[in-house]
């Protein structure tokens, strides 16, 4: 049956079709006043109309393709796992800056999964790229725009590369393989992603082979990286949940406790005079309120840098830089 309605755009046209039964019997009627070839060619049409029909007597006939079954079963869209999406994104971060991404492939290349150059600094990663290459790593090279949207900063470098997480130590793993001569650093809920990358910095730079923190993740933020210009790779991170307990354990390992302040009183000891053992964990506070109380050792160390006194303090950063020298002055040379 067909129904017609005219308008402004002319007619427009509605099919309906009914059960087999119905259609075969119209069919037979057609077929008298049609010749053998149309009423072949007939045929063949009621017969892939017949296939798509249902039990409801009146039905649009839809036109729509199925779609093609293949590789053994599996048909249309691959589903990726959501859950397994997010595992992965929690094993990568995002690193950029031309030392700290020199520095990883230095290191650790395998944990290079992507990666993405402007024109320009091409040059500067011609072995990097040949990995890559080699080893079927996506590299990418992009436009300033582009890879700003990669990196998720404009101060990229010129580079980005996304990487595997390193996996962070506790404090027993860590112990067990310390040497006699050592520095290690202990941040109390650091916030500033800059200065956490200029101590890991200065640490390289000053022999420091781990850093204890609350959350080893920082270590590898984009910010961290970049500022500590290659250093992240040469330091280890130590994971606490316990500050005041890891603490304990690395003093009763031998290490003795050394903190900072910008006040001097009886308890504190000018760094100029300062004799640092050979061993020492160096516990550096929060940017504006400095240690809590629950840090403080009744047995450590404290030092005071000295100065004019015009300004408060100094930038936790710059005051481990200071103590650091003073530890590798007397025990690394």
């Amino acid at each position: 049956m067909n129904d017609s309605y005219s308008g402004k755009n002319g007619k427009v046209k509605v099919r309906y079709v009914r059960n087999s039964e119905n259609n075969t019997n119209n069919d037979r009627r057609k077929n008298k006043h049609l010749s053998a070839k149309n009423r072949k060619s007939s045929s063949r049409r009621s017969d892939r109309n017949n296939e798509r029909l249902t039990d409801d007597p009146w039905k649009v006939v839809s036109q729509r393709k199925e779609p093609i079954t293949s590789h053994s079963g599996i048909s249309g869209k691959s589903q990726v796992d959501p859950e397994q999406i997010r595992r992965q994104r929690l094993e990568e971060t995002r690193i950029y800056g031309e030392y700290a991404c020199q520095a990883t492939f230095k290191h650790r290349p395998e944990a290079i999964v992507r990666a993405w150059f402007v024109q320009s600094i091409t040059p500067h990663f011609r072995e990097a790229l040949k990995w890559m290459a080699a080893n079927r790593k996506a590299y990418h090279v992009v436009s300033e725009e582009e890879l700003v949207k990669a990196s998720g900063t404009e101060h990229h470098g010129g580079v980005c590369f996304l990487i595997k997480k390193r996996i962070g130590f506790d404090a027993e793993s860590y112990l067990a393989q310390s040497t006699n001569i050592d520095c290690v650093l202990a941040i109390e809920d650091i916030g500033n992603p800059h200065n956490l990358g200029a101590i890991m910095r200065s640490g390289a730079h000053f022999g420091v082979q781990g850093i204890i923190l609350h959350d080893v993740a920082a270590m590898e933020s984009g910010s961290a990286v970049r500022t500590a210009a290659g250093g992240a790779e040469y330091i280890k991170s130590i994971q606490s949940d316990n500050f005041s307990a890891t603490l304990k354990k690395f003093h009763h390992a031998g290490y003795t406790i050394v903190t900072t302040s910008s006040h001097k009183d009886n308890s504190n000891i000018d760094i100029a005079k300062a004799e640092l053992p050979e061993k020492i964990l160096l516990l550096l506070g929060q940017e504006s309120n400095g240690l809590t109380e629950n840090a403080w050792q009744e047995d450590s160390i404290n030092l005071c840098i000295g100065g004019t006194g015009q300004v408060e303090s100094l930038n936790v950063s710059v005051a481990a830089g200071i103590i650091l020298a003073k530890w590798w002055q007397q025990n690394k040379i």
